[in-house]
Formats: C-alpha cells, sequence, structure tokens
C-alpha cells in the first residue's frame, strides 16, 4: 500500500542513459535498479538510452532530460569537483575511490554537488581505466613517445597528457575509440575492463598486443538533475543510495576483469610504476594550474592517497597538489 502511494504521488521525469549498447547495455541496466529507488524519494523515471555520451549531455542542456546518466569524464562540464574524480593517476584502488566517494557523499559536501542549476546525485565506479596496446613491448611511459594514441575529443586532459608524453593523440569519441583500435587506426586505447568483450577489443590486441595491469583512472557514472526539477532532499537520498550501491557494482567490474585470459595481462616492473605515477601528478598539477581539474578535488584526493600510504614521496613533495 504504501508503495503505491508513494508512486501516485511521484513526479514524472525523463533521465537520458548513456551506455555504448543502449538499452541492452550494462549501465542501462543497472540504471533500471536506481529508477526503482528513486520512486520512494518522490521521482518515476522514464529512461531514454543513448549510445553517444556527447548527444545524451547536450539534450540534458537543452531541457530534453530532466536527468543524466553519463561518465565523470562529460560530468566536468557541469560539475569540475565530481569531474576531477577520474583525474589521471589520481585514484590507485577502489578503496581508495570508496574513500573519496564516502567524504563527499555525506550532508557536509552537499554544497560541492551542486553548480546552479545542475546537482550531482550519484556517483558509481564503472571500472579501472587501462591501457590497451597493440605491441606487448610497450609497457613504460618512454615507449608510448611517437605512438598513436585514441584521446576523447571532449577531454582536454588526455590531449595534454598524450602531448606531454610525446604521443600523437588521435581524436575520438565513446563512440568510435574501439573500432579504431580494431581497425589499426591507433596503436593505444584505454577503458574498464568491460570493453575487451563488449566492444571486442580482442581482435585489436591480436596477436602481440596485451593490457597494462596499472590502473591508469578510476572510472565513474554519474548523475546528474536540474535540482528544481525534484523533490526537496532528492539528490542527498540518491547520494547515499549509491554508495550503498559501492560493493555491488565493484564486485561486477571485477567480474569483467575476470573474464580476461591471463595471457592479455602485462605486468610492469614496480620501478616503472613508480616514472608512472610522477608523470601523472606533473600532469594534474599542470591541468589543475590550467583549470581543467578542479583544486580542491585534487588535494582530497592527495590527502586520502598520503593517509593511505604516508611513504610516498608525493606526501612530502615541495609542488604537491
Amino acid at each position: 500500500m504504501t508503495v503505491g502511494i508513494t508512486v501516485a504521488q511521484a513526479v514524472p521525469r525523463k533521465m537520458c542513459v548513456f551506455d555504448l549498447l543502449g538499452a541492452n547495455g550494462p549501465f542501462f541496466s543497472q540504471m533500471k535498479d536506481y529508477k526503482t529507488a528513486a520512486l520512494a524519494w518522490g521521482a518515476e523515471l522514464e529512461l531514454k538510452p543513448y549510445t553517444s555520451e556527447r548527444v545524451a549531455a547536450e539534450d540534458f542542456k537543452a531541457g530534453l532530460c530532466d536527468a543524466v546518466s553519463f561518465t565523470g569524464i562529460r560530468a566536468r562540464q557541469f560539475n569540475s569537483f565530481t569531474g576531477s574524480l577520474d583525474a589521471i593517476g589520481a585514484i590507485p584502488t577502489y578503496d581508495h575511490l570508496k574513500s573519496v566517494i564516502t567524504s563527499i557523499s555525506g550532508e557536509k559536501a552537499a554544497g560541492l554537488m551542486f553548480s546552479d542549476p545542475y546537482e550531482v546525485v550519484a556517483i558509481f565506479p564503472a571500472g579501472a581505466g587501462y591501457m590497451f596496446v597493440n605491441d606487448r613491448t610497450i609497457d613504460t611511459v618512454g615507449e608510448l613517445a611517437g605512438k598513436r594514441i585514441a584521446i576523447l575529443d571532449s577531454d582536454p586532459a588526455q590531449v595534454e597528457m598524450v602531448n606531454f608524453i610525446g604521443g600523437s593523440p588521435v581524436g575520438t569519441s565513446l563512440a568510435n575509440m574501439y573500432s579504431k583500435f580494431n581497425n589499426g587506426s591507433v596503436d593505444v586505447t584505454y577503458g574498464p575492463a568491460i570493453v575487451y568483450e563488449a566492444m571486442e577489443l580482442y581482435k585489436g590486441l591480436e596477436p602481440n598486443g596485451g593490457i597494462i595491469n596499472f590502473s591508469l583512472v578510476q572510472l565513474t557514472l554519474q548523475i546528474l538533475i536540474r535540482k528544481a526539477d525534484f523533490p526537496e532532499g532528492y539528490g542527498q537520498k540518491s547520494r547515499e543510495f549509491a554508495l550503498s550501491q559501492f560493493d555491488s557494482r565493484v564486485e561486477l567490474v571485477n567480474k569483467y576483469a575476470s573474464t580476461i585470459p591471463a595471457k592479455m595481462w602485462i605486468s610492469i616492473p614496480e620501478t616503472d610504476t613508480i616514472g608512472y605515477l610522477e608523470v601523472f601528478r606533473q600532469s594534474r598539477i599542470r591541468l589543475r594550474d590550467k583549470g581543467i581539474y578542479n583544486g580542491k578535488m585534487l588535494k582530497l584526493m592527495r590527502m586520502l592517497r598520503c593517509k593511505k600510504d604516508p611513504q610516498q614521496s608525493e606526501c612530502t613533495a615541495a609542488d604537491k597538489e
């Protein structure tokens, strides 16, 4: 009976949902669970699938959707604070990511979730981002020099990063970056483990390629709403729900990673990971100074990294984030 009353009182709202595989994809499927939960907070969501993240964002801006679900990288144009969660090399593990999301999902951080007229109402883990390379000998930063590297046109941070390491950036969208890898137009692409099977990346990896077993970024899925169009208190309830789903979402992500054949993974020496981390740190600082990454979020992530591992050289560096 209570559910019936809640449904009757819920306001109908449209939600654009980005998923490369459309209505049959895993992200769209997860949003069905979110839709069910949202009824209790006073909103009855109509989900509309988008295979183009750019179009989903444009339709949301234009008011064709009241809410939208897409990657944190795309969310940066609406909220630079949560949009900097996906800063390269900033979050080493899912444990770090959970700590960050926990710290910003409480009521005290609610102000940081709002960037008039938009509010970030959910942050979900979408999986660690790995480099997929067509040549297994590419396993250090130096060996990326001169390689054709797929980058998202929508993310200036990626252009900066590839230029810094001496790579040759090839502009793509999420819709075609993996097909470009499979047809040999680029030597390197990146993404979460789920794309190995979903986007058939094994085609581009054969015969000599592999996946570098080192997390470049912790990718996130974020839900944004036009705050004025939703019931009072919706955002906080939604963020708390998203946090409660964190562990089950990571389990799903790990399940995708476990299906990748062991022979595809490329291990890199610890000495090389130190090199990667310093390159990424310097890139984040430059991108912060250019106004692309949010300094407050970078500082929070650095503090959490140093809390978990105070021996890291960055914790005493003069140019701390």
